[in-house]
């Protein structure tokens, strides 16, 4: 390690993106992305977090919302950012179609070589977006490797829309992954099966340690052979975008030091506020503590 290294709790990394949200509301438009999210999480709930990401530079407010809460920021700027179209057709978070006009690109090594984390956390778009060397890169250091599937799923077609494609070299990515976060469609489109728990278990055996599973009511964790569950408490849907980024990135603010049975808690608590509120998770510690207090029976739900 240089004199040059930095060191964190958890590094998360994805591509800004420049969201246009629809719904039966009408149209939005959000500064978006899996590490915008995330970092917002993690950073709310007292970790020392850094963001890695690529975008336009006219996109450069994000960054400074994120340095504005101590989150330490490394953008690497890129002749557009990633534009993404989100709609939801009804009231189910899970039933959205997705369209990406514009990518700012791939991810490489060497945006990593100074950074060390307890954990690096890859929350990508899209396929090709986080390169195999990149994971392998990372899988040097000393550190969790957690990833969001969607990032390595969905692949973009001729028209602009996200869809999820098979992805012949999962066993080669997975291998080399500790804690894989998916979504129940997501699952399903990997796996082929319906039930949360058979799928998840099929991923577990491609190689991560930890499943961290997220449906429309709440999370699904499969963590050294044994299931843990909670439930959303939400009261609206109206932050529903950056629902799993927040979700995992919450899960792993606290897993770094508690088990999963708590772990998963405190990111249904997380993701249910953040849900109730369009934009990043910005509560502090005791406002979550009041809501698992008031909704998870004293952190017994699992």
């Amino acid at each position: 390690m240089t004199s040059q290294t930095k060191k964190y709790d958890i590094v998360i990394f994805g591509n800004y993106t420049k969201d246009t949200i629809i719904t039966s509301s009408g149209t939005r438009y959000l500064d978006g992305g899996g590490f915008n999210y995330g970092a917002h999480a993690a950073k709310m709930l007292g970790l020392n977090v850094a963001a890695v990401t690529r975008l336009n530079k006219e996109d450069h407010r994000v960054v400074d919302k994120l340095q504005m809460i101590g989150v330490d920021v490394y953008p690497t700027f890129t002749p557009s950012s990633t534009h993404m179209v989100l709609e939801y057709p009804n009231s189910d978070p899970d039933d959205r179609i997705l369209r990406s006009p514009a990518t700012a690109g791939s991810f490489t090594p060497d945006q990593f070589f100074d950074l060390e984390a307890k954990a690096f956390l890859m929350n990508g778009s899209i396929r090709g977006e986080i390169p195999f060397d990149v994971v392998e890169y990372l899988r040097t250091k000393k550190s969790l490797l957690v990833a969001d599937l969607q990032g390595f799923i969905r692949i973009v077609t001729s028209d602009n829309t996200l869809i999820h494609a098979p992805w012949p070299e999962k066993e080669k990515y997975l291998s080399l992954v500790d804690v894989m976060k998916t979504d129940a469609v997501e699952a399903e489109s990997l796996t082929g099966e319906k039930d949360f728990r058979k799928a998840a278990e099929i991923i577990s055996g491609l190689g991560p340690k930890e499943v961290v599973l997220t449906h429309r009511d709440g999370i699904l964790v499969l963590a050294n052979g044994e299931f843990f569950e909670a439930k959303f408490h939400n009261k609206s849907l109206i932050g529903r975008s950056g629902r799993g980024d927040t979700c995992i990135a919450s899960y792993m603010a606290k897993r770094l030091t508690e088990p999963p049975e708590v772990a998963i808690i405190w990111s249904a608590a997380v993701t249910s506020l953040k849900m109730e509120k369009e934009g990043p998770f910005l509560r502090n510690i005791p406002e979550v503590e009041a809501f698992i207090q008031l909704e998870y029976n004293r952190g017994m739900e699992f």
